[in-house]
Formats: C-alpha cells, sequence, structure tokens
C-alpha cells in the first residue's frame, strides 16, 4: 500500500493543490466550506445518531465536489473560448443549475435531519403557558 502511494504522490499532490486552490480563490466554496463546519458542529450539539452524521457528511463532501465540478467546467468553458456563445453559456447555466440543484438538496437533508432537534429545543425554551 506504501508504494502505491509513492507512485501517486504526484496526483495526491496534484489533489490537494487543487482543493487549496478551490479554497483560496472561490468564494463560494468558502461559504460551503464554513456552512458544513456549523451543520457538522450542529450535529455534536444535537448528539445526533451515527447514520444521521454520516448522511450530512456524505451531503457536505458531495456539496463541495459539485461546487468543484462546476467551477472546473467554468474554467474549461473559458479556456476554451473568451467569446459569447450559446454552447458556453449553456454549459456554464447547466453546471451551475448542477449546484443550485445540490445546495437545495442540501438544505432539505439539514433541515430533516437537524429540523425535529432545532423544534424540541425551541419547545424547551418556549413551553406552552397556556395550559
Amino acid at each position: 500500500m506504501i508504494e502505491i502511494i509513492k507512485k501517486h504522490k504526484v496526483s495526491f499532490k496534484n489533489a490537494f493543490e487543487g482543493i487549496f486552490w478551490a479554497f483560496s480563490t472561490q468564494p463560494n466554496f468558502r461559504i460551503h466550506l464554513i456552512l458544513s463546519f456549523l451543520v457538522v458542529l450542529t450535529g455534536f450539539y444535537f448528539k445526533i445518531s451515527f447514520l444521521e452524521m454520516t448522511i450530512l457528511i456524505l451531503t457536505i463532501i458531495f456539496g463541495l465536489a459539485v461546487e468543484m465540478v462546476n467551477t472546473s467546467i467554468e474554467a474549461m468553458t473559458d479556456l476554451i473560448t473568451m467569446k459569447w456563445s450559446k454552447q458556453a453559456k449553456i454549459a456554464k447555466d447547466v453546471s451551475a443549475g448542477m449546484m443550485l440543484l445540490t445546495a437545495i438538496g442540501a438544505v432539505l437533508i439539514a433541515i430533516l435531519i437537524l429540523g425535529p432537534h432545532f423544534f424540541k429545543l425551541l419547545i424547551t425554551i418556549y413551553p406552552d403557558t397556556r395550559h
């Protein structure tokens, strides 16, 4: 296993450079990371189950990966042509739409997993005093 890793050292180096580049240059990537960190902290605060945390983490990784694919498609489109073209617009719009769908899905998953915990907290903080 160590030999395989040594042979792929350059690949790992380039992959980490790609992640660092996305973090250092892409504001949306940083926003996703910050929100992801907050979601994980919230999960720990509410002591969600192992399965729920696994789903959140997989959703986070998927969202960050899709953001990087979106950035790659935009960069590649710009490399191919800097002129406005219908095909370039379609590539960029579909790529952005992919990211939007992923973000909406991630928010829905976070609401489904964390929402009931927030609701219980609100009921604890603001109990019904009419009874």
